[in-house]
This record gives C-alpha cells, structure tokens and sequence, in this order.
C-alpha cells in the first residue's frame, strides 16, 4: 500500500515529547500505533499486527520498506528488533539488535527511508527558511 503522505511536522520526537524509551512501562499498543503514524511516510507499508498476541508490555509492528522487504517489529521495554521477515511472523528465537529507536531500526534497514527521511527535512529546513526562522 503506497502512501502519499506528508511527514508529520517534526521528524523526529523533541526531548519533551512522550517517546518509547527503553526501561518506562508504557501500553506499548498505544505506542505502536503513535509509531506508525510518525514513520507511514517513509515506508511503503506499516500497521500494528492485529493477528500476533499483544500485551502491555510488548507490541509488533508489521513493515514494508520502500524496497519491498517485509519484516515483522517487535516493540517492548527493550526498544525494537526485527522478529520475523514476513508480516505477522515472529520468531522468538531469532537473534536480532535491538534498537532504540524506530528511526535508527528503519535507517539500518531501509536507503529508501533514509532518503524519504532526508527528503522530508531537506522539505522542512526550506519551508523554515522562506518563513525567516
């Protein structure tokens, strides 16, 4: 599913936003979901698995690079990691980094997001300019 959506306004959260961080106890679906919302314009396909057990503690994100590759997230207190490499799909067992941030997953990931990521702030800086800031 492409996606022709605006970046958000920012691109990335300010030191006073409420984030995922590694070690605070959030519902991590609520965090799943504010996830995807953040990062749907860089990615050709990302939403919370609806088939995968969730819990408080732990969400999976299903993704689609711009590239075509599919992996299936895992979001707990520990941050992100790649669990699967099909949507829905999550090995346990699988021994993959885990990352602090959804940005920094998708940026090892996904040129394609770099580039969409860059684009978006290179469009952002310019707009800032033109306005005197």
């Amino acid at each position: 599913m492409e996606t022709d959506s605006q970046p958000e306004e920012s691109l990335a959260p300010s030191p006073d936003e409420d984030c995922v961080v590694p070690g605070n106890v959030k519902d991590m679906g609520s965090e799943a979901e504010a996830v995807v919302k953040d990062v749907l314009f860089a990615v050709a396909e990302m939403h919370v698995s609806q088939s995968l057990n969730s819990a408080s503690d732990v969400a999976h994100i299903n993704v689609e690079t711009r590239e075509g590759n599919r992996y299936c997230v895992e979001l707990s207190e520990a941050g992100f990691r790649v669990v699967g490499y099909a949507f829905d799909q999550a090995d346990e067992d699988l021994n993959t980094q885990y990352y602090e941030t959804v940005y920094s997953l998708l940026d090892s990931l996904s040129p394609g997001y770099r580039e969409a990521f860059g684009n978006a702030l290179l469009q952002r800086l310019e707009r800032l300019q033109q306005t005197g800031w």
